[in-house]
């Protein structure tokens, strides 16, 4: 799962960081997110941005934007995002090769999953694994 699938996610986790440029890096040539959109102001704040992986999305922006979200989340962070994976083990791989700081190796989990966990350059938590929660309403 590398790009979006199609459809629209019901949840998008939203993440205000210091340096908005060096997590979108991260997160797709490390993490292999799929860049949606990229929103920024004339001095090259990132205002908002959106970027996908299987069928979910992330949106993210930087700190100190001003913005009713950005002063509502001030102090806020770090947080923790569980992403589906196909292939744990080659998603971690790719992360491995980008340099980025892995907290937990691809493991087997009592649950049934196969994950492993990563920190971004901001510190907030990812684990990227094959359980995915079935949901029906």
């Amino acid at each position: 799962m590398t790009g979006m699938e199609g459809g629209r996610p019901s949840i998008c986790p939203t993440l205000l960081y210091a340096d908005a440029k060096a997590a979108l890096r991260q997160l797709t040539e490390a993490l292999g997110f799929t860049e949606l959109s990229v929103y920024e102001s004339e001095d090259g704040t990132v205002l908002h941005a959106e970027l996908a992986q299987g069928n979910g999305a992330v949106m993210l922006g930087s700190r100190g934007n001003g913005s009713l979200f950005d002063t509502a989340a001030e102090g806020a962070g770090p947080v923790g995002v569980y992403v589906v994976v196909d292939d744990v083990d080659a998603h971690h791989q790719r992360a491995v090769e980008h340099g980025a700081e892995i907290l937990l190796p691809p493991t087997d989990q009592d649950h049934g999953s196969r994950d492993y966990l990563v920190r971004d350059v901001e510190g907030n938590v990812w684990t990227f694994g094959t359980y995915a929660p079935e949901v029906s309403i």
